[in-house]
């Protein structure tokens, strides 16, 4: 009786304390969120797969539990992580990895309070999230409280008093400014201007705000943005003169993970960002670290990133998946189970379409938690401890201070919450008394901004920004679009005015002074003036400058605001109808196709209702004129032939609507050839200055000169430069055989001008190229686009066109109701109507024929059924193939009437056969039966 007792008191015993439990899954989900295509995520992803796979392989954590990672992308959207998360809950997750932004943490965590799940997180870093009011919520890497500690630091360490904080107006940009200062105002310093920015800013917006910063007092800049954006910002500021001598631009850690993720700079970006500061979150130098570092290039090739860099998040991702692992390691070994229950409250709810009711709360949340904050592991970032009491952040933050020179980068420094600023390794100080010093805060070297190593003084006199250099050509001729006011240094015309009225629509001024580019003798070449600028002579070029591709390669242009290609300008005289003038309006080919196709009409419909209708049948001659005067006679809608057939109505249907657009096309052409007042030239266009040796005029200083030799091969000889309107007159008139010239070409708005008083001549041919006037800037510049969509403005509220009836209106030959020349109507302009005329045509051949084929067949084997009687000669016969495609083309040439009497005609003699066959059968069985009966009788 004693040792059944003494056993039940050591099984109650080993229950108490926890040593007898269930056995641990085979399997533990748990859930990742990111954003698969930012720079944060294409690293985590490979690094947590890379951790997941590796705890597994691991047999001395979690060895008879495999992790199951389920994975999932937000794709930079608030909304979906929310989502995503919901959708894990159902699926009993133990705990989820992420998720990337601090906006979506913010939700996330009310959510994994209520259901207990933890929330691992190391790249959403905003420092409210380590509140007490998200305690299932647990932040994997440094904080961004840190962060701006660091920060302030330096601020204090170069003497400066004030900052100016450029950040995205989300939670993460808000939180971490209002810790930034914070921390400054512990240091007497302040932050003198806030400028937010929206989370997804465009150019637009990042220079109105940039251009408010320039006004300001101070030059210490601080960018805390997210990394898909932010190198705009550095974009914008240095086209603004704000990357210049004087500022200092220090940006937070999602600037070294771009640095450290893409490796090295493009030369282009890398002058951007020429001096800024920025911080990266330190990891020790350990064996783990180099081990880890040394996988890298295998696992992104595995996972097709391609080249790609290890930043510092990647490191943290890693270890959050170790992080999890030993938490369940341990929370297994305390006798923890994986068990989920119904959230009473969601119960509540009811389920509905939301299915709210799938989400199940995890019985030993709490217990896990408490896991996951005791972990005290060495991973690839050091030593992963949580700090006691509150646990709320990881031991020892630290920072190290990058400096961008070159497309590289330099490490000039580190911070940590134990020394400040030193030049030393944190971990080296660490067993050293705490000593937080002026004078033991040390960086090394900085290449600032303007390519010096003096320190900024960090702040200016406020004034309105530098004034553009904007160059203006001074032209001699046309001077409707552009002019130098005499005895000023102002500027009037066509194109001045809708720069200012472009300018005054910007959201933010733009100082700026007009410099005329030019000797006021000769026009100016406007692809010097832009070369000039590209070369940083001018800020941007205001006045008639054609988007050409030569010049796109040195400058970025505004939407045009004037369209301008090239024409060709040649005297006219007026010309009159002759006798074959009914045939102008279509070319040959389309006279030639559009017979042809009444011919096949014509036939088509003959072969679909020849063995149907009676008009279509006759002797040869009358099918052939039937067929001709049927195709014809549709031109006139007076065909007296009526079709039975519904392939055949179909076709016609269609023909006749073709009929009926070319007849009225024909018509409208015609009329305007012969009631319209026309011009004519022997100049066509720029095919006829191509074919001929005369010389050719050009405006002077125009493009007009090179595209014609460069691009389409015309002789440098054969180019006559002209300055004015009145030179392009007199060398018209004279002629290439009299000194001057046999056309113009310019491009289309000058000579608008010109002709608008010059009613001897006229533009001949077509605008062989489609150019348009826009102004030019420097490459990326953000004025491009601003203007661009100023004009664009202008354009929709009606003003551009009134600068234009303004400058350009006025016309003496614009009450002459003449052209130069109607054009003949092509066989391309009609070619879409014939491909659904001949594509019906032959659909509907080939359902006949098909249906002809299946028609004989049954034809055939009912001959070879009523024939079975005849000699095997004349079946011999029959089946040779000459005689099957004599019989064929009979069949076809039949009436179907007759074909069908015939067929029911057989069907009767067949039944008839049939009821004989069956009475004499009868009469048989009947005499077997009668005889059968006789026989028992007479037994």
């Amino acid at each position: 009786m004693q040792i059944p007792l003494l056993l039940s008191c050591l099984i109650l015993a080993a229950h108490l304390n926890g040593a007898v439990s269930s056995p641990p899954p085979e399997s533990v989900n748990i859930g990742v969120v990111l954003s698969f295509g930012s720079i944060i995520g294409k690293v985590s992803k490979i690094a947590i797969q890379a951790a997941v796979s590796d705890v597994n392989s691991d047999p001395s954590v979690l060895p008879r539990t495999k992790l199951v990672a389920a994975v999932h992308d937000t794709n930079f959207s608030g909304f979906l992580g929310i989502v995503e998360v919901l959708r894990l809950m159902e699926s009993k997750t133990v705990a989820v990895i992420g998720p990337q932004s601090s906006v979506t943490a913010h939700v996330l965590s009310f959510i994994a309070n209520e259901l207990q799940v933890p929330l691992l997180s190391f790249s959403a870093t905003d420092p409210t999230l380590n509140s007490l009011q998200f305690p299932f919520f647990v932040m994997t890497s440094q904080s961004d409280l840190y962060q701006m500690a660091a920060i302030a630091d330096i601020v204090e360490h170069y003497g400066w008093r004030e900052v100016i904080a450029i950040y995205g107006d989300d939670d993460h940009g808000r939180n971490g400014i209002a810790a930034l200062g914070d921390q400054l105002a512990a240091k007497r310093c302040k932050i003198s201007f806030k400028a937010p920015l929206s989370p997804k800013a465009t150019r637009e917006e990042i220079t109105d705000v940039l251009v408010q910063v320039a006004l300001t007092e101070s030059r210490i800049l601080v960018l805390h943005v997210p990394d898909y954006w932010g190198p705009t910002v550095f974009t914008v500021a240095r086209y603004l003169g704000m990357m210049n001598a004087g500022y200092v631009w220090i940006a937070t850690n999602w600037f070294s993970t771009i640095l450290d993720t893409e490796l090295d700079l493009a030369p282009e970006a890398a002058e951007d960002v020429q001096g800024v500061l920025t911080l990266r979150m330190h990891t020790p130098d350990t064996e783990l670290k180099a081990e880890f570092a040394s996988r890298w290039p295998n696992l992104t090739a595995g996972a097709g990133a391609g080249r790609m860099g290890l930043s510092a998040y990647g490191l943290y991702a890693y270890d959050t998946v170790w992080i999890l692992a030993r938490a369940l390691d341990a929370f297994f070994a305390q006798g923890g189970n994986v068990s989920f229950s119904k959230d009473s409250r969601l119960a509540e709810l009811g389920g509905g379409d939301l299915r709210l009711d799938a989400m199940s709360m995890l019985d030993g949340g709490k217990q896990l938690l408490e896991s996951i904050l005791n972990v005290d592991m060495l991973g690839v970032t050091g030593r992963v401890k949580f700090e006691p009491p509150e646990k709320d952040t990881l031991i020892r933050p630290a920072y190290e201070v990058i400096n961008v020179i070159g497309t590289g980068h330099q490490r000039i420094g580190y911070w940590s919450n134990h020394s400040g600023l030193s030049v030393d390794p944190p971990e080296t100080l660490y067993s050293k008394p705490v000593n937080r010093s002026s004078s033991n805060q040390h960086l090394g070297p900085v290449f600032w901004p303007g390519k010096t190593t003096q320190k900024p003084r960090g702040w200016v006199f406020p004034n309105n920004g530098r004034h553009l250099a904007i160059g203006v050509p001074n032209r001699v001729s046309y001077r409707e679009f552009i002019t130098q006011v005499p005895g000023t240094d102002m500027f009037s015309g066509y194109c001045i005015d809708v720069f200012t009225a472009a300018v005054n629509l910007l959201p933010y001024a733009v100082p700026y002074k007009l410099i005329p580019f030019g000797d006021g003798v000769d026009n100016p070449s406007l692809t010097e003036l832009v070369r000039l600028m590209a070369a940083g002579v001018y800020d941007g070029i205001v006045g008639d400058v054609a988007i050409i591709t030569n010049r796109t390669k040195m400058a970025d242009f505004t939407q045009p605001y004037i369209e301008s290609g090239l024409v060709v300008v040649a005297p006219v005289m007026t010309r009159t109808s002759n006798e074959w003038a009914f045939m102008r309006p279509f070319t040959p080919a389309m006279w030639v196709v559009t017979g042809v196709f009444f011919l096949i009409v014509g036939a088509v419909i003959w072969i679909l209702e020849h063995r149907l209708n009676d008009d279509f049948r006759g002797p040869p001659r009358r099918q052939v004129i039937t067929i001709i005067w049927f195709s014809f006679s549709t031109l006139f809608f007076a065909h007296k032939e009526n079709t039975v057939s519904t392939l055949g109505r179909i076709v016609l249907i269609i023909w006749l609507f073709v009929v009926l657009i070319i007849n009225s096309s024909y018509t409208a052409s015609l009329t305007s050839i012969l009631t319209v007042q026309q011009l004519s030239s022997p100049i066509k266009g720029i095919e006829t200055l191509r074919t001929s040796n005369d010389p050719i005029g050009y405006q002077q200083g125009s493009f007009a000169r090179d595209y014609l030799v460069d691009e389409l091969g015309f002789h440098e000889s054969r180019m006559v430069p002209l300055k004015g309107p009145e030179d392009c007159e007199r060398a018209l008139k004279a002629g290439p055989h009299k000194g001057g010239v046999a056309a113009v070409v310019d491009e289309q708005s000058y000579l608008e001008l010109f002709l608008s008083t010059r009613c001897d001549f006229s533009i001949v041919g077509q605008e062989f190229t489609k150019n348009g006037w826009g102004f030019a800037f420097p490459r990326d510049s953000p004025l491009a686009v601003d203007l661009s969509t100023a004009i664009l403005k202008l354009s929709e509220n009606g003003d551009l066109q009134r600068i234009h009836d303004k400058w350009l209106m006025s016309s003496a030959c614009s009450s002459q109701t003449t052209t130069f020349q109607v054009d003949r109507l092509q066989l391309s302009s009609f070619w879409g109507l014939f491909l659904i005329c001949g594509l019906a045509c032959l659909i509907a051949l080939l359902l006949y024929f098909l249906n002809i084929a299946r028609q004989f067949s049954r034809h055939q084997q009912a001959d070879m059924s009523h024939s079975s009687s005849s000699s095997s000669s004349a079946a011999l016969s029959l089946s040779s193939a000459s005689a099957r495609l004599q019989t064929f083309f009979s069949f076809v040439d039949e009436k179907e009437e007759n074909v069908a009497s015939r067929s029911r005609r057989r069907s009767l003699e067949r039944a008839s056969n049939g009821e004989t066959q069956d009475s004499k059968s009868g009469r048989q069985v009947e005499f077997s039966t009668n005889k059968d009966i006789g026989i028992e009788n007479g037994v």
